[in-house]
């Protein structure tokens, strides 16, 4: 995994752990090779933020940047998805430079939406001060580009983990802190507050109790994610470092008193802090985290995961275990309309950047190279397949395959150079045997060095 900004020659020398995973998925039983999680595969991210609007789920995360043996976290990301399981890269809208004023420390943040507008929560190292501030990004999309909203911090303590709730009755709340926990009211403009901010009292009651640490005597540690159903306050949030855990707390209003309730998510997953965020999606809840799953992974270089779940009876939580599975897709993906390139459910070898059609685009493919797109739904068959590509080598080759990377070839598009990485053509090609819904691979063939880049695809109907 590498920075967009990286030349290609050295990025793909940090790529290395690429072609370990392929190998991985190679040597994995058929149902492991399935795995969906985590559901990124091109960078390593943390700290995920999902938000539900417009039949999307948008997921906001953190990048850690390769081989990281610190929080070393230069800028935000962005996917979104509408089946929780082929996820579309949108890229970075927002990063430390967006705040002028900050230094370091693109750390866990929040995105909410209100009155047309998405507002960014996040930490950063105020320059001035030398300490951890909250800033906001705000945009009119929700994937940006973000612009900062104040020109400094909305509220500054040192401390970090911003997430905002806006309650039924339209009053908006930010939480943040570690050590401590902390809250302010938002005003309506979502860029300010009334008051004071005003410390949540960290009791055993309503935390609960840490066993052999008496300056912290509870297990709150971080990133409290706060959200109310069924008339009940809920304050997930990272447990008693290190390794962490995910516990939490319920209330009858958005302050508290809490009472702690247990944990969902026990230690797990090769990364000694996890963070969760939780949503409702078209008639099903999923819990969001982040582990060290990938080749490379670990404490500083974590990549975000999905489950589903469904609540107890009662209102609490199951306990939530970490798998390679992930979610259940929610609906098909339809191959009869333009697909991003960068729209992908696991990719083997390939990265992704900003391309200049717009969006993004997939690139630094390889020979052997493969993206997977599950649960496509081809109907009665497909006819042919189109591509958006572009070389400035000699080109390659885009296999269109089923079932796996080396399933069954049912159509082949020859790609020539086309005189630059991002001067685009479009290339045709039949296919046969397509139809049903089907687990769809475009596997990467040709010489040594980059083949191609990869704009978009799409089939057309019989």
């Amino acid at each position: 995994m590498r920075s967009a900004m990286f030349d290609r020659a050295a990025a793909r020398r940090g790529l290395a752990w690429m072609s370990a995973l392929l190998c991985l998925v190679v040597l994995m039983p058929a149902g492991a090779a399935r795995a969906d999680n985590p559901i990124v595969q091109t960078i390593y991210t943390a700290d995920p933020a999902p938000l539900v609007h417009n039949g999307r789920v948008y997921l906001y995360t953190g990048h850690d940047e390769d081989g990281s043996t610190y929080f070393t976290m230069r800028e935000w990301r962005v996917w979104s998805s509408a089946d929780m399981v082929n996820w579309t890269d949108h890229g970075s809208p927002m990063s430390l430079a967006t705040f002028s004023w900050a230094s370091a420390d693109a750390w866990a943040g929040h995105t909410i939406y209100r009155n047309g507008r998405f507002y960014w929560y996040v930490p950063v190292k105020n320059r001035a001060t030398g300490r951890m501030a909250i800033g906001v990004g705000v945009s009119e999309s929700p994937t940006g580009p973000f612009r900062d909203a104040l020109g400094r911090p909305l509220v500054e303590n040192g401390e970090i983990d911003p997430a905002a709730f806006i309650d039924d009755n339209g009053q908006a709340y930010l939480y943040w802190g570690n050590p401590n926990l902390w809250y302010v009211r938002l005003n309506a403009d979502m860029i300010s507050f009334s008051g004071g901010p005003t410390q949540i009292p960290l009791t055993t009651a309503g935390f609960g109790a840490r066993s052999g640490n008496t300056s912290r005597p509870t297990l709150y540690e971080e990133g409290p994610w706060v959200f109310k159903r069924n008339g009940v306050y809920y304050n997930v949030f990272a447990a008693e470092c290190c390794s962490e855990f995910i516990g939490y707390s319920t209330a009858s209003g958005p302050t508290g008193p809490w009472t702690y309730r247990g944990t969902i998510m026990p230690r797990q997953g090769g990364s000694f802090t996890n963070h969760a965020g939780i949503v409702d999606f078209n008639g099903g809840s999923y819990f969001f985290y982040h582990n060290g799953a990938l080749p490379g992974g670990g404490g500083f270089t974590r990549s975000v995961a999905v489950e589903k779940f469904s609540y107890n009876a009662d209102g609490s939580f199951p306990t939530i275990n970490m798998t390679s599975a992930g979610a259940p897709q929610v609906g098909t993906l339809n191959p009869y309309v333009r697909q991003e390139g960068e729209t992908i459910a696991w990719g083997s070898g390939v990265e992704t950047e900003p391309s200049s059609a717009g969006g993004m685009n997939v690139g630094w493919i390889e020979n052997g190279d493969s993206i997977k797109v599950k649960g496509v739904a081809f109907g009665a068959g497909a006819a042919s397949f189109s591509a958006r590509v572009a070389s400035a080598t000699s080109g390659g080759r885009v296999e269109v395959r089923l079932g796996s990377a080396t399933g069954t070839l049912v159509g082949t598009c020859t790609v020539s150079g086309t005189g630059g990485w991002q001067t685009w053509a479009t290339v045709t090609c039949p296919v046969n045997g397509v139809s049903g819904t089907q687990d769809l691979y475009l596997r990467f063939g040709g010489g040594s060095g980059y083949l191609l880049n990869l704009d978009w695809w799409q089939f057309t109907a019989r």
